[in-house]
């Protein structure tokens, strides 16, 4: 198989009291620096509606092996926040077909 494009989101909650020095750590710092790694094409972050860990962030990654570069391997992780975090989730997507185009609704 070989190693394609595929998403990665990963979901967290965080005490109350780290969340806003956790949330601009991981705007103004995690993100810039993983957007400059290989492979790591763009990123979001989104906050929970519904169950689950209230935060998330949502990744494109060129392939599987952007986990293994020097630069990633410095980054990954949530840095200051490590032992904070709670509730870690993972999930990695493929898609099965290309880029639907809709009309909006």
């Amino acid at each position: 198989m070989p190693d394609e494009a595929f998403i990665h989101i990963v979901r967290v909650d965080i005490d109350p009291e780290h969340e806003a020095a956790f949330n601009a750590w991981y705007e103004h710092t995690h993100f810039p620096d993983l957007l400059s790694c290989p492979g790591w094409r763009s990123a979001k972050r989104l906050v929970s509606i519904g169950d689950g860990p209230k935060y998330a962030a949502m990744y494109e990654v060129a392939g599987r092996w952007a986990f293994e570069t020097p630069e990633f391997l410095k980054v990954k992780g949530f840095g200051p926040f490590e032992a904070l975090v709670k509730n870690f989730m993972r999930i990695q997507l493929k898609p099965l077909s290309g880029p639907a185009r809709g009309d909006g609704r």
